[in-house]
């Protein structure tokens, strides 16, 4: 019961928090303190949000589609590297550091790259969601198999366990957690990766709405696109935690215990 208030007022608190930042938005744009141009107000937000509705819609399902296509490859192909990488110190210690220095290049200097070999499809915004997804994947699985039980596994090894079964019965499991947080991360990445990959070129998309309604000065319909891009990405978080529920029901017998 105790637990169950202290959930509450702590929902309560934050969405106190979230209305308060609304209502001084809004006076501040009723007040005249920020010109409406630069900021429009929540009113108008929602309002143009409302009424493009259905050209967002469009666009969002675009964004949406390269954004989970590159996610996916992501989390495939960073499955079989950690598990290559992790099997042999020798590619570990070769991949590794490719791995860091992809991550140094900024995204944003990729894309045009990308769209000059790719074209104006949606085969570039998918390469750049994976790009920008797969090394935190990769990273944290990797991690995790390093880290798993060495008891566990000699005993298993000991009982004559193969490799696929050390992985299935200790590893994997071991490394859910970890990967899980890496995909919760990943899941935003994905949504920014596409619509950075759609403002510098593209025929559809968020990204692409947004550069028409800059062009028109509808800074409006700016916010509104802002408030539908932030909207994708807590739901696919939600969507990620909800897999790692169901991903590991011991974790749920762990909770109720406590």
């Amino acid at each position: 019961m105790k637990r169950k208030l202290k959930s509450i007022t702590t929902k309560l608190s934050s969405w106190s928090l979230i209305i308060a930042l609304l209502v001084i938005w809004q006076l501040v744009s009723t007040l005249g303190l920020v010109p409406d141009f630069m900021l429009p107000s929540p009113v108008n937000v929602v309002l143009a949000f409302i009424g493009d509705f259905g050209l967002l819609m469009e666009n969002l399902w675009v964004t949406l589609y390269e954004a989970l296509a590159g996610l996916a490859l992501a989390v495939a192909a960073s499955f079989v590297l950690a598990i290559l990488m992790d099997l042999s110190g020798f590619l570990k210690r070769s991949v590794t550091p490719i791995l860091t220095f992809t991550q140094t290049v900024p995204t944003i200097a990729l894309a045009p790259l990308l769209l000059l070999w790719m074209g104006y499809g949606a085969a570039p915004k998918i390469v750049l969601v994976f790009i920008t997804c797969f090394f935190p994947l990769t990273i944290s699985l990797m991690g995790s198999f390093a880290q798993a039980d060495g008891d566990a596994i000699r005993l298993l090894k000991t009982m004559g366990a193969s490799r696929l079964q050390v992985y299935r019965y200790i590893k994997l499991p071991s490394a859910l957690p970890a990967f899980f947080s890496g995909l919760r991360i990943a899941a935003t990445y994905s949504v920014v990766g596409a619509v950075v990959g759609e403002w510098l070129g593209g025929n559809a998309g968020l990204g692409v709405y947004m550069i028409r309604v800059r062009k028109s000065y509808n800074f409006d319909k700016m916010f509104a696109v802002i408030l539908l891009i932030s909207i994708l990405s807590i739901v696919l978080i939600k969507l990620v935690e909800l897999l790692e529920y169901k991903a590991m029901p011991w974790r749920r017998k762990d909770k109720k215990r406590t």
